[in-house]
């Protein structure tokens, strides 16, 4: 795709993120786009949240990693966009879906925080390992500007990887000497048992998740930089999200984290 027709569409998902409105998905408009087209326009998008909203990128994520979440959208490989200043939500707060949200649902992952810069190819999960400072329980809710999540994986690539906003937990732990493939996850939805899963359901251990993405945006010339929040993907399914709505999660060994919904 030519670079004017990139642009023209990384506008059209900032302006349907502002304007809270969905979009028919690109693959159906342009059914010739590929990946490489799909993350330029995420990059576009990523461009006119910094320069207009002077939004700062604070880390990365990786989506669709297990297979709970390749079923339900359809979508059968992992993917990939970052994270903003904007993004980030207190542990225990109430999120307006009316002001930040269009089609909301949310996921229970852990997210790890980088104490140094990892840079692919060649990044394997040691190499992620001994580069993180702390894990942390987190939630994401994801929300595509795609209408009814009828998405392929050049429409979430190309919409951020359906990025919305993420809490993290309070508590930070130092992962060695821990089995990250056996940490179990449990989600409770208005006080009521959701859904529970273990760390392996991400690409068979969290560390390979975060691994693959820093060897996949090595290929862009993007580093994992030092402080960088990253998200290895949802170890449950997802959840839709209406106002009312009140989220929890343990991460048995780690901590817990908490989330509501007007």
């Amino acid at each position: 795709m030519e670079k004017d027709q990139i642009d023209h569409l990384g506008d059209e998902l900032y302006t349907a993120l502002r304007q809270q409105h969905t979009l028919v998905p690109f693959t159906e408009r342009f059914p010739e786009m590929t990946i490489d087209d799909a993350y330029r326009i995420s990059l576009r998008m990523l461009k006119r949240r910094v320069e207009s909203d002077n939004e700062r990128v604070v880390g990365k994520k990786i989506g669709v990693t297990s297979k709970a979440v390749q079923d339900m959208l359809g979508v059968f490989q992992p993917d990939f966009g970052f994270l903003t200043s904007a993004m980030e939500c207190v542990n225990g707060s109430e999120v307006s879906i009316a002001e930040q949200l269009i089609q909301p649902r949310a996921e229970a992952e852990i997210a790890f925080v980088l104490k140094d810069d990892l840079v692919g190819p060649d990044v394997d999960e040691q190499a992620v390992l001994a580069a993180t400072e702390c894990i942390i329980p987190c939630f994401e809710i994801v929300d595509s500007r795609i209408r009814n999540w009828d998405i392929k994986i050049q429409d979430t690539i190309a919409d951020n990887a359906s990025c919305g906003v993420y809490v993290l937990g309070d508590e930070r732990i130092d992962p060695r000497g821990m089995d990250l493939a056996g940490l179990r996850i449990t989600v409770q939805k208005n006080g009521e048992f959701l859904s529970e899963g273990l760390g392996a359901a991400v690409q068979g251990n969290p560390l390979t998740a975060v691994a693959w993405l820093a060897n996949t945006l090595g290929q862009f010339d993007i580093p994992f930089t030092a402080g960088d929040v990253i998200l290895s993907g949802s170890l449950v399914p997802l959840e839709p999200v209406v106002a009312g709505d009140r989220f929890s999660l343990e991460l048995h060994g780690v901590g817990s984290a908490s989330i509501s919904f007007a």
